[in-house]
This record gives structure tokens, sequence and C-alpha cells, in this order.
């Protein structure tokens, strides 16, 4: 699966080098707190104390017409997103505050909670831009929250003359749809009579996606200067856009978030339905090694879903709420000088603004960073920029200034000090020992905490009552000699069960729905090629296949294409395998790339029974990849094209034109991450 700001979500920790991955609100706002932080930055502030009670992370947006919104509180610029992992979101809300430094006001929608056939109303606010940050998901999908955004266009015959529009798009080029959303709402938007004021810009997670915005923005606000003759305003758009207030003793302990994605007590309280903003607290069950040695590590974890009325189909994705390292959450309390027990909350300045918190308030700075807060993905360069305020030394502030702007010098400085050296917030604290900013500014800058995908292992038709998960520990050094761990991974290697069912260990999760699927009929033969974790998904279509054949229907044959280092230590499942092999359920060839002399992958495996795949072709099967999107994938799409030009005659044209066709018709899915 792939990360929708970049690749997709994968087998392993999900987005650990992408993107995607981060929810942060950064809408327009005022200076007024800013002038007192700036000036005050060295003392301790004597805030007021609050009795307030909670509110929960809930968009205006849904409340009224977004045309209603903007006439009312006299905004021109509406930034629209499509986001899977907040990256869109983060864009979008760096956009709308871009605004203001250009007497505009923006402002953040959501689509999914906006009525889109609003949209040519638009051409009823005078100078108004709207501009769209738009994520593509899997292969070529448009993100949960923009698919009925993505319907309506597809659909309808909408009159957008009038209408003044830009795209950013996110995506990642290892994949074969690189940027489809954006390409494509770019493109519809001008057929249906919308006027472009900037060229697409194209976001690449795979290389360097913040690069990629940040030069697109640096031609994209001229342009709309030109085009609306206005000019900039010199106003600071780094003013704060949250205040700090602190939460009195006397406040009630039970109205405090302690880790809740959004409505208060709900992990206390469960009830379903379960989504991604009321996660299921899932007992682990099992939670176990899979490889049989080496330095590596890979987990089987089953998580009880018996009591929850969650339903699941082999190939779908399970997403899990993981908790931040509380070892480097206790370090920046420390490194700040701050008591992490600190309940408080962060108001946005702008009254009028649809997100009213950066995430659940009031709350304790040690729930902020460990549940709400990405404290682990190197800070974006707008908040280098930001952060660069809060130190005396001229060379500190020079530093990180440099690295906020688009010349060849910053990009390379970022991309290497920051970028590539997995420099996170802690660590850069660390390194500019000058630097002391504000915890609860830091808790503003940086994105929301993600959950991680994990594809699910296992069928319901074998566990009705349980979602497997596998899932690759990801743990490594940085080249600055730091230990860097897989947020979720790591979190989940602690979690081992331990036989009370009366207090069994849990952890929050959703399942999001996939179009990876097995065919409808079970006769249809498939060719699954999965190395490593990209088995995972394909254990379940096994599983499945197996109990039809029990059942006994026709099954048509069941072929996998699985590799690993070395038979002896990471051929997962292997016990499993061999069983499906000898109930005649499963045609398995294995690559164990370590263990001969030359390397083999299952790409050449493939080359070598080009005769099989082509059969499985021509009676109608269908061909699953799973895994390494960039090289794995890629090479096995290479190598499939071979096989149709040698067996089926094909040109490279014709055999590329097949895959295509295969796609359209669902006979070809990937299931990647980069």
């Amino acid at each position: 699966m792939s990360a929708p700001e970049g690749g997709e979500m994968g087998t392993p920790e999900s987005l650990i080098s992408m993107t995607d991955i981060f929810i942060l609100s950064l809408a327009g706002g005022f200076a007024v707190y800013w002038f007192f932080v700036r000036n005050k930055k060295k003392e301790e502030p004597n805030f007021k104390k609050l009795k307030i009670t909670p509110v929960l992370e809930r968009s205006a947006s849904s409340d009224a017409s977004f045309i209603t919104r903007m006439k009312n509180q006299n905004r021109n610029v509406i930034v629209f997103y499509g986001s899977q992992t907040g990256t869109a979101e983060e864009f979008a809300n760096r956009l709308a505050k871009d605004a203001s430094r250009y007497g505009m006001k923006g402002m953040v929608a959501d689509p999914e909670e906006c009525d889109m056939e609003d949209l040519p109303k638009l051409s009823e606010i005078d100078r108004c831009l709207v501009i769209f940050c738009l994520a593509t998901y899997g292969e070529g999908d448009p993100t949960d929250n923009a698919q009925e955004f993505h319907e309506y266009l597809n659909n309808g015959e909408c009159d957008l003359v009038g209408i003044k529009y830009a795209v950013f798009g996110l995506g990642n080029k290892t994949y074969e749809h690189y940027n489809y959303m954006g390409k494509y709402v770019d493109k519809r938007l001008e057929e249906l009579g919308a006027e472009r004021v900037f060229d697409l810009g194209l976001g690449d997670d795979d290389a360097n996606i913040e690069e990629d915005f940040v030069t697109w923005k640096e031609g994209f606000w001229p342009a709309v200067c030109a085009h609306f003759g206005v000019e900039a305003t010199g106003e600071d758009i780094n003013a704060r856009q949250y205040t700090l207030e602190t939460v009195s003793d006397e406040f009630p302990r039970e109205k405090i978030f302690k880790g809740e994605v959004a409505r208060l007590g709900s992990l206390n309280h469960q009830k379903p339905p379960y989504d991604s903003k009321n996660p299921f607290l899932a007992p682990i069950t099992v939670n176990k090694e899979l490889h049989k040695g080496g330095d590596r590590s890979c987990m089987h974890i089953e998580l009880d879903i018996s009591d929850s009325k969650i339903r699941y189909e082999a190939g779908d994705h399970v997403a899990i709420y993981p908790i931040n390292n509380l070892e480097t959450v206790e370090k920046i309390g420390k490194r700040l000088n701050v008591d992490l027990d600190t309940v408080f909350t962060l108001n946005n300045v702008d009254e009028d603004a649809s997100k009213k918190h950066p995430f659940p308030c009031p709350t304790s700075y040690r729930t902020a960073l460990s549940h709400y807060v990405d404290i682990n993905i190197p800070p974006r360069t707008h908040v280098l920029g930001e952060l660069a305020e809060y130190t005396d030394n001229p060379k500190d502030k020079e530093f990180l200034t440099t690295m906020t702007h688009a010349t060849e010098e910053g990009k390379k400085l970022y991309m290497q000090w920051v970028h590539e050296a997995k420099r996170d917030i802690l660590a850069i604290l660390e390194d500019i020992p000058s630097l002391q900013p504000p915890l609860d500014h830091i808790c503003e800058l940086l994105p929301r905490l993600q959950p991680r995908f994990y594809s699910i292992s296992s069928t319901p038709k074998v566990y009705p009552k349980s979602i497997h998960v596998t899932a690759v520990l990801v743990d490594y050094i940085t080249s600055t000699k730091r230990h860097r761990k897989g947020v979720c991974t790591s979190w989940l290697k602690t979690k081992i069960p331990t036989g009370d069912e009366q207090n069994p260990i849990r952890v929050p999760i959703y399942v999001r729905k996939s179009q990876f699927r097995l065919p409808f009929k079970t006769s249809t033969p498939i060719v699954m090629i999965g190395p490593g974790t990209g088995l995972a998904p394909f254990r379940g279509f096994i599983q499945e296949r197996a109990w039809h054949k029990k059942e006994g229907k026709v099954v048509g044959d069941t072929i996998l294409y699985f590799g690993c280092r070395n038979k002896a230590v990471d051929f997962i499942y292997e016990d499993e395998m061999m069983d499906f092999v000898n109930d005649s359920a499963l045609k398995l060839h294995t690559a164990f790339s370590r263990d001969t002399a030359q390397k083999v992958y299952v790409q050449h495996l493939l080359d070598q029974n080009q005769k099989e795949i082509w059969d499985v072709l021509n009676n109608n099967g269908h061909i699953y990849i799973c895994g390494d999107a960039k090289n794995m994938a890629k090479e096995v799409l290479g190598m499939l094209i071979k096989i149709l030009m040698n067996e089926g005659n094909m040109s490279t044209a014709d055999a590329e034109d097949y895959i295509k066709k295969l796609q359209t018709r669902g006979r070809y899915s990937a299931d990647v991450w980069s």
C-alpha cells in the first residue's frame, strides 16, 4: 500500500521514510502573541489560569457552507486538501497562512466536510483564489477525504468559469501512477472552465517533498501577486497561531484528554462504530518473533476484535495508533526545563478559524508529546525558520534561517543536515544548545502523530475474531550516531501479552478498506509476488483459498513467489507455507538471496517460469505484487513485460498496454511501499 503523501503505508513500519508523515493546523493568524514571545522568550511567562471545557477536534466547515463562511469572514483564499498521512493538510495550512503576507485572507477546508457542489459559487467572491493540495494514495487513488470530490469532478459537468485555481500534488515517483490525483484535478478544473493561476506543482516523497513544495511556493506567490495585482505587505507570517493558557489545579481531571483521538473519554468508554476518530482498543493475544536468528526482528501480532463488531476482508489494512518513545519525551522536557505534567490548552488566535486547537485540549505536555505530536519526523523548513527566533547566537540563527531559503545552498544544507541525517526535534535541540523555544510552540509547529498502516495477514474466513499483523522492527543508527527506532514497531515490540484476560495489553486500531482483493471466482488462478513482509497480505489470500478448497469449491492455481535473505533465518511462516504446499493448496517458488553464490531474487524466478505466468494470464488470472516499490516492484513489472514479449510475441508498447488493461480490469494489483 502506498503512502498518500509519498509512498504507501506498508507492511513494515508504515511511512517510516516519508513521509507521510503529518497533521498540523497552521492557518492564518495575527502577530500579537508573537511580539510578546519574541521579547520575553528568556523569561518564564506568567500565564493566566484557565477554566475551560474540553473542545473536540472538529471542523466548523461541516456547520455551514464554505461559501457563507468565506463571505462572512472576508476570506478570499481557500485551500482544500486531500490527505492520508497529514502532509497535504500541513502544506494547505502553510499556504493559507502565507496569504496574509499579500493582503489576502486564507482558510483551510476538508472537501469531505464541504458541499463541493458549491465550488462554482467561489466566482461570486471578489479576487478569490482556490488552491488544492492533493495527495495520491495507492495506485492512483484519491485519499479517503477526497474520494467524493473526485467523483464529483469525474461525473459532473459543473461550470467553473470565473474560478481562479492552482494545484500542488503530493506523490511518489516509485509508483506508476505518480501524482495522479494532482494531475487529474489540475486538468479537469481547466476542462470545466476554471483559470489556472500557476503551473501544477508535483511533490515527490521518494526524494525530498519539502524541497519540492518550497521551490513551487517561491514561484507561486509572485504569480498570484501578478495575477491579482497585490503586493507583499511585510506582515510577519511567523506570528504565533495559538496562544497558550495553563489550566488551573481546580479543573476536573476527568475532563483532560489523556490520548484520545477525538472524543473525550473514548478510550475508557468504548462504543462502536470504530474508525479513525474512534479507534478500538484491541487486546493483543499473540506477539511472537518470526525470524529464527540474525540481528533483525519481524513480529507476528494477533489483535482480538471479538467485542468490536469490526469486519475486515483479506487484503485490508489495519491502522495502529502508536505512542512515542517515553524516554525521548522525558529528554525533551529536561532539555527545555519544563514540567511535563503541566496541563494546558492551545487556542487559535483567529476566532473564525475552523480548527480551534492543533490537537485535543486541554491536555498535559507529557500526553501531547506522547500521543499527539510527531516528535520523530525531521522538522520541515518552516519549523526551522520559527525556531531560529529562539536563539541569541547569530551564527546558529543564520544557520537555521539558511535552510529555510529555496536557494541551492539552503536546499543542500537542509537535505544533508536534517533530511539525510534524520535529525528529529530532540537532535536539533541537542545539537544547537543555544535554542530555547517554548515547548508549547514546538507542540504547535510539529505535525500530528499519525497512525501506522499494515497489510492484514489473515482472512476472516479462518480468523473472524482476530486481525493478524506482520511487522518488521525498524532499528538503525543514523549518520550522527543516534539510535533511531520505528515509532510504531518499537512500541509494538514491547507489547507482550501477559495472559491476564481481565487486563490485557491493548492498542488502538481501526480497519481501512483496500482495493487489494482476491478475484470473485475462486476458480480464477492467481500469482502472488511478495518477498519479505510482502508475504503478509498473501498469507490471508492463501488461507482463504485453502478454506474454500476444504469447503468443496473449485479453486484455481494459487502460486506464490517468495524471497528472503536466508531460508534458515527469515523465511517467515515457513511451516504454514509448507503445510499449504503439502495440502496442494499452494504452489511455492522461493528465492534465498544470501544462500547462493549468486544472488537470486523473485524476479529471477519469474524469468525461469515465464510459461507459468503466461498460462495464468491466458486463463484470466490475476497478478498481485506486494513489497518494495522502488526496486522490487519495478523489476517485477519489467520482468512481466519481458514475459509478455517472449510468450505473447508482443512489442514493448503492446506489453505495456496489456499491463494497463490488466490494471483497469482489476487483474493486476500492487500493494507496495517506499
